[in-house]
């Protein structure tokens, strides 16, 4: 038995499409795709790879990750996907905290990692293009393996590193069970069906692309239209042949900014759904007033997959998150009482506890039992309220951790870079509304007595050290950072200062 291999993957077999590709007339079918996770399970039991192992996976977006990411549930390898975005610096941390057998990734950033000290024992195999690199030297078209490894609901499927406000990231370890929950949960929530075409510009490095777009094509029977990235004209162009759209904020807000975009082209769609930030009431009522269709915002987390969501049938409250999902719980508690369960209307901290829920982070089990109440629940870090339709509003988050373009930034990660150089005496991060991106980043910071910062070299070296949608928008050079009586910088008056910055602006 092995529950995620069996829904998702063994279940659909036959000459239906289960990919096709935007860019080349080319379709994958799902008898096509299954034989190729079993010929990329061969492939990673030669290289040694057992059950519980670690697989860390670091390529641009292709087919490839669907065919690992099947494999590795085929046997019971722990699957890690990364963002292609990360520099050698930041993804050797990865590779050393997972403590990896094996990282697949571009040629690029194996000459990367070659400037740096590898600390790990992992191996290293590249793909670089379609059955390009060194990896596919082990891959042969006619050997499969057929054996599936036996694992149950609580087996750990996958570790995705999540973002806090200190500190470096957190693996969040997610199951079998907490995958297979969602998918099932959220392809009967939102009416999914083999008849489906998904439009799937979503990197695949996220949960949100990957664990909540192509679980739920999978386990539905869909058809998935891959998109290698998000771009505008080739969103428009699709969008006739295709049924559902997943997204994040920033895709309706450049779909409205485009003239040619129109009710005429989105009149086979079924749906529109948004995640991974905030979407504006603005930005649904624009959307509404052009196409008819209310866009669907659901809520979850990285530790949790889908907590809440609109309806696909009846009210979807634009500015809220929705109502639970039907085999989720959730509760708001006063931030200063804990125990205290609020009424609705009143703003406290998120609470969730269901089968969606990860089983904690890795290797850290003080952290996971500190993010944990006693009877269960998880502490999200958000804060919202409920109202009287049990809809789920929320209001911000009491952590600093920034959300832009749907991913997850820590503050002190930039700051510790800020404050190294020779210039800066101190400074604070935070994320502001922006109306593209969710949020926008703005770095403050106090100079040294007697210099001034060279904002340029400040860039670059952020630049040589971080991903690229880690970088500030926007700094700003000021006397000193307010705090409290203890000393803390008050990062919400900074927020509120600077709460403007982007309004009526795409920088």
């Amino acid at each position: 038995m092995n529950p995620l291999f069996d829904h998702l993957f063994a279940k659909n077999q036959g000459s239906k499409i289960f990919l096709s590709f935007s860019d080349q007339d080319k379709t994958l079918s799902y008898n096509e795709f299954l034989k190729e996770i079993k010929c990329t399970a061969n492939c990673l039991k030669k290289l040694g790879l057992e059950k519980g192992d670690r697989l860390v996976l670091q390529i641009e977006k292709s087919h490839h990750v669907f065919t690992i990411y099947g494999a590795c549930v085929q046997l019971g390898v722990i699957f890690i996907p990364l963002n292609t975005s990360y520099t050698a610096f930041e993804t050797e941390y990865f590779l050393n905290d997972s403590e990896c057998k094996l990282f697949i990734t571009t040629t690029k950033m194996l000459n990367e990692l070659d400037t740096i000290e590898k600390k790990g024992s992992y191996n290293i195999e590249t793909i670089d293009a379609d059955f390009n690199g060194s990896f596919f030297s082990n891959f042969n078209v006619n050997e499969t393996l057929d054996s599936i490894e036996v694992q149950g609901e609580d087996d750990i499927a996958a570790i995705l590193y999540t973002s806090g406000t200190t500190g470096r990231s957190k693996g969040a370890m997610l199951s079998q069970g907490n995958l297979l929950s969602n998918a099932s949960t959220l392809s009967k929530s939102w009416d999914f069906n083999a008849s489906d075409i998904l439009l799937h510009a979503l990197p695949i490095y996220h949960t949100h692309g990957l664990f909540v777009a192509t679980n739920i094509a999978l386990i539905s029977g869909s058809q998935i239209r891959f998109l290698k990235k998000f771009d505008v004209e080739d969103i428009i162009g699709n969008l006739p042949s295709t049924t559902v759209m997943m997204g994040v904020p920033t895709f309706y807000t450049r779909l409205l900014a485009k003239n040619k975009f129109n009710k005429e082209i989105t009149k086979n769609m079924r749906l529109f759904i948004s995640g991974s930030a905030p979407l504006l009431e603005e930005t649904h009522k624009k959307f509404y007033d052009l196409t008819g269709h209310k866009i669907l915002e659901r809520y979850g987390m990285t530790e949790t997959n889908m907590i809440t969501s609109n309806p696909y049938t009846g009210d979807r409250k634009a500015g809220t998150v929705g109502v639970v999902l039907e085999d989720v719980e959730i509760r708001v508690v006063a931030a200063e009482n804990k125990k205290e369960v609020l009424k609705n209307g009143e703003i406290g901290v998120v609470e969730v506890k269901g089968p969606n829920v990860f089983k904690g982070y890795w290797k850290q089990p003080e952290k996971t039992k500190s993010e944990f109440r006693e009877d269960g629940f998880f502490i999200t870090g958000d804060m919202g309220y409920l109202d009287q339709d049990q809809y789920l509003t929320i209001v911000g988050r009491n952590k600093d951790l920034i959300i832009t373009g749907g991913l997850n930034v820590y503050p002190k990660e930039i700051e510790t870079i800020i404050d190294t150089h020779n210039d800066v005496e101190e400074s604070a991060v935070v994320g502001v509304l922006h109306p593209d991106f969710g949020e926008g980043i703005i770095a403050i910071i106090v100079e040294k007595r007697g210099h001034t910062v060279n904002l340029q070299s400040l860039n670059e070296t952020l630049g040589k050290n971080l991903a690229s949608f880690k970088l500030p928008k926007k700094f700003h050079i000021i006397k000193e950072l307010p705090r409290n009586s203890m000393g803390k910088v008050q990062k919400n008056i900074l927020r509120d200062t600077y709460k403007d910055e982007f309004r009526a602006t795409n920088e």
